[in-house]
């Protein structure tokens, strides 16, 4: 839909002039005469102006009435005011409802299309980040938080009815990759506030003095670099939601001052003089036990309670082992799409081995195995040779009989056979180019060199066994 203009005009000449003009610049112009008119209109669910173009006075009322009386049904339309009666306390009023400018008629035309078009431009803003929370809301609502075990069907009942409540502040623990960030982007994207930003940050991946300017923002010539106003985090998630991942690893003194906030609902940039409004929502994660850390004084006992409104607690893998039967499925689908793959088939022996691991990472250490083993299947089974072995915990190319390349040293008949015994932390800690590059240098000493017998026995081309000779530089 092109972008619409909706004029609210007593004046009938200048009404009409507006309408035919920007009509003439391309965009669908609507008219109203007064209030009623425009209610009318308005009330139209499939009329929804990009931008409101409003007298303030009107021949049955203000705009600035109208303009309170419909916001919260067009939060994605800027209004803007053009009035030769209007005084300060108007504009005022009109700024603080959200009108996006307030112009004192006669005004320049090519001032009044400069507002128009920075309007326009702030409207699809709005609609996109509405478009993103709808889409957002959809991808990350309760029923994504997969399994139909009696623990996880709890957790999932537990993220729906916290979505629905306002809450202040919501502490979210469990082991390492169990799915925290998922369970905030649930709470907020279901929430009143999901039209409002989520805003997330990791307290264990800066050192202290960055940690401080991300979270509280600063002043121009704060300290020595900042060259600039910054905004920070926690005001950037004003209305919204502050996610704060591992918070157990913020220093002390910035506990305080998160806290100050949070009491106050008030903060301070770094080098600022004035204190700044803000409102927002809090979600924290950690996989250690704060209650131990409060006792240990390694976290401050009133931030604890601050935070505390509720705290979810999220199962292990090990402990719902049972919704590998929804989860699998659900990644392997995801991983086909990603690495164009059609894996569709899980062997028995496979699902032995996915069921009788402990999993210690987690979802996240099972994202990571059935990655590799998508991008590494040939066939639309999925290979076994990756997945983790339940007495070591690591992914094990299988022992594969291969016929030697040097046949007229080793005889058939001689029963010999050569195994390739490869063993790869399933922890994500080794990259897929490391691994590929392993597999291929065993292989050719496997294969005495013989690019030819190695390309045949990893169903490839020599070309590309070739290829990785030299990426990897194997000679």
């Amino acid at each position: 839909m092109n972008d619409s203009i909706l004029i609210i005009e007593d004046e009938a000449l200048l009404g009409s002039e507006l309408q035919r003009y920007y009509a003439r610049m391309g965009f669908e112009t609507l008219l109203a005469a007064d209030c009623a008119q425009a209610r009318e209109i308005l009330s139209n669910p499939d009329l929804r102006p990009s931008l409101i173009l409003s007298d303030l006075s009107l021949p049955d009322g203000s705009g600035l009435d109208l303009l309170e009386e419909t916001r919260g049904n067009l939060s994605d339309s800027e209004w803007v005011f053009l009035t030769g009666y209007g005084d300060v306390p108007d504009s005022v009023r009109a700024l603080r409802l959200g009108a996006f400018d307030f112009l004192i008629k006669p005004c320049l035309q090519e001032q009044l299309d400069m507002v128009v078009r920075s309007a326009l431009r702030s409207a699809k803003a709005q609609r996109r980040i509405l478009t993103d929370s709808v889409n957002a809301g959809k991808r990350y609502a309760p029923e994504t938080f997969l399994g139909n075990s009696p623990v996880t069907r709890q957790t999932g009942d537990m993220l729906r009815q916290l979505s629905q409540v306002p809450y202040s502040a919501l502490i979210l623990t469990g082991e390492t990759g169990t799915g925290k960030g998922l369970a905030a982007r649930i709470l907020h994207y279901n929430s009143e506030r999901a039209k409002e930003p989520l805003v997330e940050l990791n307290c264990a991946a800066l050192p202290k003095d960055l940690l401080e300017s991300e979270l509280f923002g600063h002043e121009a010539g704060a300290f020595t670099g900042a060259k600039a106003r910054h905004r920070g985090l926690i005001e950037q998630a004003h209305r919204g939601t502050l996610f704060l991942d591992e918070i157990g690893e913020m220093p002390l003194d910035l506990q305080a001052k998160l806290l100050k906030v949070l009491e106050d609902r008030k903060l301070r940039r770094l080098g600022g003089e004035k204190e700044i409004d803000v409102d927002i929502r809090v979600i924290a994660a950690t996989n250690r036990n704060l209650q131990d850390e409060v006792k240990n004084g390694g976290f401050r006992s009133d931030l604890y309670y601050r935070l505390s409104v509720f705290e979810l607690r999220l199962p292990s893998l090990c402990e719902r082992i049972g919704d590998l039967d929804d989860l699998v499925p659900a990644l392997i689908a995801e991983f086909n799409l990603l690495a164009g793959k059609r894996v569709s088939q899980v062997s028995p022996r496979a699902w032995q081995l996915l069921k009788r691991y402990r999993w210690p990472g987690n979802v996240r250490e099972l994202r990571n195995v059935l990655e590799r083993s998508v991008i590494l299947s040939s066939s639309q089974q999925l290979p076994e040779q990756w997945l983790p072995n339940e007495d070591n915990g690591v992914a094990a190319i299988a022992q594969e009989s291969v016929r030697p390349a040097c046949v007229s040293d080793v005889s058939a008949a001689d029963g010999l056979v050569a195994r390739l015994e490869l063993q790869f932390p399933t922890d994500g800690s080794m990259g897929l180019e490391d691994m590929e590059s392993e597999i291929v240098r065993n292989m050719l000493d496997l294969c005495h060199g013989n690019v030819m017998e190695a390309a045949r026995i990893l169903k490839t081309t020599r070309e590309k066994i070739r290829y990785r000779i030299e990426k990897y530089k194997l000679r």
